[in-house]
């Protein structure tokens, strides 16, 4: 798309044009669902939030700041709105107390074999409060302070989620790494064994 279909677009949905927003709904759900993906726990959670997200975003097109990149607004716009998503819906995990595991190292080259879907669904099974820790913090680049601000907790508990997010994923990783070899054995000891 060009900057002057974009703009285009832009103008449209300014006037509440129908067939603008449609257009740039298309245009940008899958970039919009790539940054929600990251913080939901599947996808019909992911597309809910986008769906929030393209509905502030049209609700306040009007603050759009053409001197400022689109992607980098609409990214903003999906940004808050996960985090809007989980504070609406970490209450109830808020005070999930897992114990503290060690840190595990984790050979660089089992996560060079695990493909980025593999790496976004085992992410999407971390508790929440762990989940958005780690997106805001590995992914996003954001400092304990920030993030205790933008979720309302302390920075201290940001630290605590994000080595819990880290111990978990390793071991997600590690299990997930183990199952395939226990996997390929079997196909390989089922492969000889049929002649």
């Amino acid at each position: 798309m060009t900057d002057e279909q974009l703009s285009l677009l832009i103008e449209g949905c300014m006037r509440n044009d129908r067939q603008s927003q449609k257009m740039l709904y298309q245009a940008f759900y899958g970039f919009a669902m790539g940054i929600c993906l990251r913080y939901a726990t599947n996808r019909y959670e992911a597309a809910e939030v986008v769906n929030e997200g393209f509905f502030k975003l049209f609700t306040n097109i009007g603050r759009y700041d053409s001197s400022r990149s689109f992607k980098s607004w609409l990214s903003s716009i999906m940004h808050n709105a996960s985090i809007d998503f989980y504070r609406a819906n970490i209450k109830r995990n808020l005070t999930d107390d897992l114990e503290s595991a060690p840190e595990i190292e984790v050979n660089a080259t089992i996560e060079q074999k695990l493909a980025y879907d593999d790496l976004l669904a085992i992410v999407q099974k971390l508790p929440p409060a762990y989940r958005a820790v780690f997106n805001l913090y590995a992914i996003d680049g954001y400092s304990h302070e920030e993030i205790a601000q933008m979720l309302h907790i302390s920075s201290g508990t940001s630290k605590s989620n994000l080595f819990k997010a880290r111990a978990k994923l390793q071991k997600m990783i590690i299990d997930k790494q183990n199952g395939t070899e226990v996997r390929e054995k079997l196909i390989v000891n089922i492969n000889q064994s049929g002649g």
